[in-house]
């Protein structure tokens, strides 16, 4: 009895989590993205990488470099999003220099196992940057995203800027519950920068909807449905 009880409780969870989903699509199709997000822009370098990165025929060896280089290319740009303030320098040639730097830590913490792809880029870009780890897998009967490890940065909700990173985003309910782990440790909203190196509408949609406030990075717009094919290739498995 207590045995079917908790079961179909759990079923009515389920439906409800998927119902509560689904009308988070409600206007992705007609409504424009928020401007919180931004897509790489379609320079001729990133075409040519992107053009090596999807070529089913390129070697395991040049998918890893050319994905690597555009992952630096999607941090630096999610850098942009951070908070900065004014910070006058002396130059070499004894000038003061008029620029900025980050107001506080930048943190990063990697959604596995996609995530882990864009390490590379990271330790070009932010050598020194703490890193947490976050693995959310999908319930093989439900369909709903699960914690299963987590690993932040100590005193992660005083850091002025968290960046996320994920290789893909299509449907975004593993970004969902990523970010509300990050919420749920004391970081705000606005201090949050998604990156991921593709993303489907819907779940550009679904994200803005349920938490307005964070900024996201794109690096492609693609299917809403999409296969994790970019970790199979990066990992080789």
């Amino acid at each position: 009895m207590v045995t079917q009880y908790i079961e179909r409780k759990l079923v009515e969870k389920s439906a409800r989590h998927r119902a509560a989903l689904k009308s988070l699509e409600l206007g992705y199709d007609v409504e424009p993205l928020s401007y919180r997000v931004t897509v790489l822009k379609e320079t001729p370098q990133v075409i040519g990488m992107n053009t090596l990165i999807q070529d089913m025929d390129t070697s395991s060896e040049d998918f890893i470099f050319y994905f690597d280089r555009f992952a630096c290319l999607l941090i630096e740009q999610a850098l942009n999003k951070v908070h900065f303030k004014e910070l006058t320098v002396e130059t070499p040639a004894g000038h003061k220099y008029q620029g900025l730097t980050p107001k506080g830590e930048v943190s990063a913490v990697i959604v596995l196992r996609g995530g882990a792809a864009f390490e590379g880029g990271l330790k070009r870009v932010i050598p020194d940057c703490r890193t947490g780890r976050l693995l959310i897998q999908s319930n093989v009967r439900t369909g709903e995203p699960e914690l299963h490890y987590l690993k932040l940065p100590k005193d992660i909700e005083t850091h002025d800027s968290v960046l996320l990173l994920d290789a893909q985003m299509s449907s975004g309910g593993s970004a969902l519950m990523a970010v509300q782990v990050l919420v749920d440790h004391g970081v705000p909203q606005d201090r949050i920068v998604v990156a991921t190196y593709s993303s489907g509408k819907v779940g550009l949609h679904r994200l803005t909807k349920v938490f307005p406030d964070i900024t996201i990075v794109v690096g492609n717009l693609g299917s809403d449905f999409e296969d994790r094919w970019v970790e199979k290739r990066y990992f080789r498995c």
